[in-house]
């Protein structure tokens, strides 16, 4: 499909839609925060969190508490057997485990805030299925990496461009699916992806043909200082491929470091994860930070949410 841009260029931080009827939108905007913006979250239909932790930790068992086991309602399709949609554009999986393998594994995941991270079954331009994590900002739309919606230097012929489809599989547990699974071919990401494959740009957006998002609820999201994110513990739950097929994993650790377009942090995680959020809680209420989308030796890392950013998730949001 040809590709839409929008009027008032952002360099890299463009929108682009992989849909050419439709208006993106975006806002120019600065790399250097002088004061905090957000969005708020919303917690959907009769949500009811768990009590974050002091420490701006979820209360998980493993770390907290027990966490109840969820009955089935849907039957989820098997991707035990598939890889991580990072592997499509890089080679090898682009998150790692550090040492020690400190991920629990979440239970509840049919309750807020659990079901806002969704497990994605996605089916390349070339047919070919891969696994990949996304969470709702909004009532249809999902956020997640750019290399989940846009493949860019697989080598394999009639695979790289934008994906097919993806199913969203809301608080997915395994063989169960508490808010069964809605399939989109609708995407958003940036031109610094799109048409240059550059990992400062490496976030997407997953527009739903439903509301399901007023149902599971979803994360605000914000503009934070250097400062402020060094300070800040930060937590990440997703659907890793070395793990059981679907299930939900969870971790945090501190920020270990900042630039003006990642965050870096020692939390573990793996293949399949790609897309999550990094998020952190203020007052009780989930904003995220970044989008998970890589690793490394000592930390892992996401595209940071600075003001373009920002503005890009607002508009996709509308």
């Amino acid at each position: 499909m040809s590709e839409k841009k929008v009027s008032k260029p952002t360099g890299g931080h463009t929108s682009v839609s992989n849909m050419p009827e439709d208006s993106a939108r975006a806002k120019k905007g600065e790399f250097f925060v002088t004061k905090p913006i957000s969005q708020q979250p919303s917690e959907g239909k009769d949500g009811k969190s768990d009590k974050a932790s002091q420490d701006g930790t979820e209360a998980v068992l493993g770390h907290k508490k027990t966490a109840a086991a969820m009955e089935a309602i849907f039957v989820a399709p098997d991707t035990s057997h598939l890889r991580d949609i990072g592997e499509a554009s890089f080679g090898t999986a682009a998150e790692t485990v550090h040492g020690p393998d400190d991920r629990v594994q979440i239970n509840n995941t049919s309750v807020y805030p659990w079901r806002v991270h969704s497990s994605l079954l996605i089916t390349a331009a070339d047919n070919s299925q891969w696994i990949g994590t996304g969470w709702f900002i909004g009532p249809h739309t999902l956020i997640t990496a750019g290399h989940v919606v846009c493949i860019k230097n697989s080598g394999v012929p009639g695979r790289d461009g934008w994906v097919k489809s993806i199913s969203v599989m809301p608080g997915r547990n395994g063989n169960s699916l508490p808010y069964g699974s809605v399939t989109s071919n609708t995407f958003r990401s940036v031109n610094g992806w799109i048409n240059d494959g550059n990992e400062n740009y490496d976030y997407g957006a997953i527009i739903l043909p439903t509301n399901l998002g007023n149902s599971t609820g979803w994360f605000g999201f914000g503009v934070y200082s250097d400062s402020d994110l060094l300070a800040t513990t930060a937590n990440i739950s997703g659907y890793p491929g070395d793990k059981p097929g679907g299930t939900q994993w969870y971790d945090s650790h501190k920020v270990a470091n900042v630039n003006d377009r990642k965050v870096y942090y020692d939390i573990d995680t793996y293949g399949g994860q790609s897309g999550s959020a990094a998020y952190r809680i203020i007052n009780g209420n989930r904003y995220a930070i970044a989008i998970h989308a890589y690793g490394g030796a000592s930390t892992n890392s996401g595209t940071r949410i600075v003001t373009p950013v920002y503005n890009n998730l607002v508009a996709w949001k509308a």
